[in-house]
């Protein structure tokens, strides 16, 4: 059993995690995560976690895959300890965390249970920290595979009003990744889980361009945590060998990557404009049924696109006038139309509701952005050269591990990927590579020299 301290030890990160620690960023940080439990045969301490944690009857959610895996052991296991429980299991064939899911669990949920339990990983984490933040129960994943960065957020990504967004739920009171478990998951998992630590390349990189052009709050010690983790996970010598001890540097990375998300209270530390190529994908799949897989394998083969776009952007040499010139023709009015069409009316509303908030193309907040952009140019490259991998090495690594580097694999052709990249900039409230070069008037050079 591991605290979060402990486990920042064993990253070699000296962070202070004590409610009155101020670190050097000027935040206390801290996470809600009681105990995280990394080990072979996990699954059979968790009747003496949930009574030390205070349950008295549990509330267990799986679905039909997951029960398999874990979640009937789990059954069998509690009540040989006299623990009392309800149980629901999702019969859905392709369970998304919409209103719909979370929706069936309020309504099947067991009011004399006091203690939430997940079984499984994305989507039934993702729900069960929403109803674990809606009934105010302390709330426990039993992770059944290595394939997402979630465990330990206090946010969950879910689909409301027809496109992801993340919303601040809680953090489990406990986490558990039995090995035995865990290995046995299907190498598509893994590969998801892979993939989903490979945008922290970007994920940091963004962080850190965006604290230099904007003032955003950063945290170096958070950063170092993430690199770290990452780099932990690339040096897996047998990922696929389905030995328990061949997987928890991955567990441990994706863990982490979710504590370091409740230390810097936002999402950046682990996701940017990589993760928008993948939320759009999800939004044209709602939309207009087009392909769309894992979250995570679609977050590696973004990261590799994001590479590519980067190297782009290191050859550009600002130019002040070009840039006011093409956001003095931007029509906002045009690019909302685009938007419709391309991710559905519903989808599209709430993202231009989310500009008019924003407010983003506003020329006095381009203006103030250009200015630190055209001064900072080679503090900006810099930022860029220190925080991401070589992009022919990443190409061979994603080969390794089975990680598509052309989205065409993925069913996207490449006008699609065109438009996806343009669309990057106005998924979520970050500044981002896309936001980047709308901001120097090179976006759409940068579409097509990249992605022709």
């Amino acid at each position: 059993m591991m605290t979060i301290t402990e486990l920042i030890m064993n990253f070699g990160i000296g962070i202070d995690t004590d409610d009155n620690d101020i670190c050097s960023c000027g935040k206390v940080h801290r996470a809600d995560i009681k105990e995280i439990i990394i080990q072979e045969g996990a699954l059979s301490i968790v009747p003496s976690l949930v009574k030390k944690h205070g349950g008295l009857k549990a509330f267990i959610i799986a679905d039909k895959n997951t029960f398999m895996a874990a979640g009937e052991t789990l059954c069998e296991n509690l009540s040989d300890e006299n623990i009392p429980f309800s149980l629901y299991v999702f019969d859905n064939e392709d369970l998304k965390p919409d209103e719909f899911a979370v929706g069936q669990l309020v309504m099947h949920f067991d009011t004399e249970c006091d203690f939430i339990i997940a079984v499984g990983s994305g989507t039934l984490n993702d729900i069960g920290k929403v109803l674990a933040s809606i009934t105010d129960k302390p709330y426990m994943i039993v992770g059944t595979a290595p394939s997402m960065d979630g465990f330990a957020s206090a946010t969950s990504s879910v689909i409301r009003d027809s496109i992801k967004v993340s919303l601040n739920t809680v953090c489990p009171t406990v986490i558990v990744a039995d090995l035995d478990i865990m290995c046995q998951a299907p190498d598509q998992l893994l590969q998801a889980g892979i993939g989903d630590m490979l945008a922290k390349y970007i994920s940091i990189c963004e962080w850190r361009v965006s604290h230099f052009i904007s003032g955003e709050y950063y945290c170096e010690k958070i950063a170092a945590i993430v690199r770290s983790a990452v780099k932990k996970c690339i040096e897996i010598p047998n990922l696929f060998s389905k030995e328990p001890l061949s997987i928890k540097p991955l567990i441990e990375g994706l863990i982490f990557t979710g504590v370091a998300m409740s230390f810097a209270g936002v999402s950046r530390p682990a996701s940017g404009m990589e993760h928008y190529f993948s939320h759009i994908w999800d939004m044209r799949e709602l939309a207009f049924n087009t392909p769309a897989t894992l979250h995570g394998i679609q977050c590696g083969t973004a990261t590799f696109l994001c590479l590519r776009i980067y190297e782009y952007i290191t050859s550009i040499v600002p130019n002040r006038q070009k840039a006011l010139d093409f956001v003095n023709h931007f029509s906002v009015e045009n690019w909302n139309d685009f938007l419709v069409q391309f991710l559905g009316e519903e989808s599209a509303h709430t993202v231009i509701e989310l500009e008019k908030k924003e407010k983003k193309y506003d020329l006095r907040s381009h203006q103030s952005r250009l200015e630190a952009i055209v001064e900072g140019w080679d503090e900006i490259v810099k930022i860029i050269s220190e925080e991401l991998p070589n992009i022919e090495w990443l190409e061979n690594y994603m080969a390794t591990v089975g990680i598509p580097t052309n989205p065409a694999e993925l069913g996207h052709p490449n006008t699609e990927v065109q438009h996806a990249f343009l669309v990057t900039k106005d998924i979520r409230d970050k500044y981002i590579g896309s936001r980047l070069l709308w901001d120097l008037g090179h976006i759409n050079e940068a579409m097509v020299a990249v992605f022709s």
